[in-house]
């Protein structure tokens, strides 16, 4: 009897400290996701079971999260940054290569993505870092903070990854920002970037790099090569008009003209088969989804919680503008998914996590 105690104790403390609205809202997109993915895969079922197995650990994961304390997460922050830095390093020395890139460890029974351990192991450090500090802080406070997040973020660059090196770079930048530094700083920075975009241009980024770049501008000048991409996805989400084609109609994808479908251009997939109603109902899950994380940094139980939790809700915005504006045309083609659409497994099981820190992190008073 004690121990069907102890265990129904566990399973209320567990399922309290779920924020039921966000989870809800989250499930909903997921559902939306495994919908549109049966159909970018052509019906695939092999895909469907692995998407499947992916969303039962990423959930298990995100419930597990939400038990982890401000204190333990602080003590935890620096070996997980630091052994993030360090499996970024391995990759780069002895990792598994695919399309051009050299982004996996192979651990025998699956292939593992270091980079995503840092779209968490980033925020945390940054918020560890100025837990601690006087707030808003000083120059060299910032200095230290920026090291933090850039030491990452080239390891990553250097794969290279230019869009999960993005993700990592908004999820630190963001803390920083949260912490409350000066607009003389913000608006520094901002014109620095801008003096320096000409040489991260011609000096920082691979040919294919630049290539994209030039092909966003002005994708006829390549249909058949770099600029193929954007012209079908564009092609796919006009096609959709206002009410879609339906359902596993899509023509796009069904005849295999859209490339990377299940993951990178989901988006366009979804935008033919549900046309503009379905593509603004989605954004607007995704948009509640970001206010309700901001909602919950906003309620944290301390500036760790704040800031953390802040960064986070705002690394998912960021994921999310920057792969419909891939998508449409608006932003050059960088390799971000769809957030809990595409398929994949690690950056599904990272983006839960993220969710469930948020949820344990709020304040346990009662905000519904």
């Amino acid at each position: 009897m004690t121990e069907n105690n102890q265990i129904l104790a566990f399973l209320q403390r567990l399922f309290s400290d779920i924020d039921y609205v966000l989870f809800f809202t989250v499930l909903i997109l997921t559902v939306a996701g495994v919908f549109t993915l049966y159909s970018a895969s052509g019906e695939d079922m092999r895909m469907m079971q692995r998407q499947s197995l992916h969303l039962i650990v990423a959930f298990t994961v995100m419930l597990a999260a939400t038990q982890l304390s401000s204190k333990l997460l602080q003590q935890w922050a620096i070996w997980i940054y630091l052994g993030g830095v360090l499996v970024l390093i391995l990759v780069l020395l002895m990792g598994t290569t695919g399309k051009g890139a050299q982004r996996w460890l192979e651990l025998g029974f699956f292939r593992f993505q270091p980079s995503e351990i840092m779209k968490l192991g980033v925020p945390l450090m940054v918020a560890r870092y100025f837990a601690d500090k006087s707030l808003p802080p000083r120059f060299i406070d910032i200095f230290w903070a920026l090291l933090i997040v850039l030491v990452p973020v080239l390891l990553i660059a250097k794969q290279p990854d230019l869009g999960t090196a993005l993700l990592v770079a908004s999820a630190g930048i963001f803390g920083i920002y949260f912490s409350g530094i000066s607009w003389k700083w913000i608006i520094g920075s901002l014109i620095s970037l801008t003096v320096a975009a000409p040489l991260l241009f011609y000096y920082g980024m691979h040919d294919y790099q630049r290539q994209r770049v030039l092909t966003f501008l002005d994708p006829a000048s390549d249909p058949y090569g770099s600029g193929y991409h954007i012209i079908q996805s564009t092609i796919a989400i006009g096609s959709g008009g206002v009410d879609g084609k339906g359902w596993l109609k899509g023509d796009q994808s069904r005849l295999d003209f859209l490339p990377e479908r299940h993951t990178d251009f989901i988006f366009a997939v979804f935008g033919e088969e549900f046309g503009l109603t379905g593509a603004i109902l989605l954004l607007l899950l995704y948009l509640f989804i970001i206010y309700r994380g901001l909602y919950l940094a906003f309620n944290g139980s301390d500036t760790f919680s704040r800031l953390l939790s802040g960064s986070l809700a705002m690394t998912f915005f960021v994921y999310l503008i920057v792969n419909t504006g891939m998508v449409s045309g608006l932003l050059p083609v960088v390799g971000v998914p769809l957030p809990l659409v595409s398929y994949g497994g690690t950056s599904l099981v990272t983006l839960m996590a993220a969710f469930g820190l948020m949820m344990g992190l709020r304040s346990k008073r009662r905000l519904y």
